[in-house]
């Protein structure tokens, strides 16, 4: 017998959860010197939270967008890697004060888990027809996405922090 569509849901919620504490551990054992420290790409430690932040906020509106069967408008930004939408989500949401970013990482993850919370079970994969190319758009589909590339900041995270290179030069 398969997950109900309540567990479903229960298990992207705690991926996103456990993929956000992680990151946040990592992030709070960060030396200082090392939060400005450019180790993805063009992205430091501070580059990567915003936009974390900024894809928060992002999926909170998609959430909604696709429970009105709208495609999601951060769909019309797309390009290689969400190379621009990214950097503008990383210049909208960088804080110079660590705490501070910290803080907006934390507040703007609360915000969508308690969306998600608020979300029918049986929303997360419904298929409204909603499709970018061939890609069919769920809330289930653009949240695990997300827990899956919160997965892979963490561990360039951690392994930037313990002082070797990250495995991927990529940024999600």
């Amino acid at each position: 017998m398969g997950e109900s569509t309540q567990e479903k849901k229960d298990k992207i919620i705690s991926e996103l959860v456990e993929a956000r504490r992680k990151i946040l551990d990592a992030a709070y054992s960060l030396p200082e010197e090392k939060q400005d420290e450019v180790f993805l790409g063009v992205w430091s430690v501070k580059d990567l939270l915003a936009h974390l932040v900024g894809w928060d906020y992002t999926n909170i509106q998609a959430v909604g967008e696709l429970l009105e069967a709208k495609l999601p408008a951060f769909y019309s930004y797309y390009d290689r890697d969400w190379k621009t939408y990214n950097a503008r989500l990383v210049e909208e949401h960088k804080k110079d004060d660590f705490v501070e970013l910290l803080a907006s990482v934390e507040a703007s993850h609360r915000e969508l888990i308690s969306l998600l919370e608020t979300v029918p079970a049986e929303e997360f994969e419904k298929d409204r027809g909603i499709r970018s190319g061939r890609y069919k758009v769920t809330i289930a589909r653009i949240l695990q996405t997300e827990a899956d590339d919160e997965k892979k900041h963490h561990t360039q995270m951690k392994e930037f922090s313990e002082g070797s290179s990250p495995r991927s030069n990529e940024k999600g």
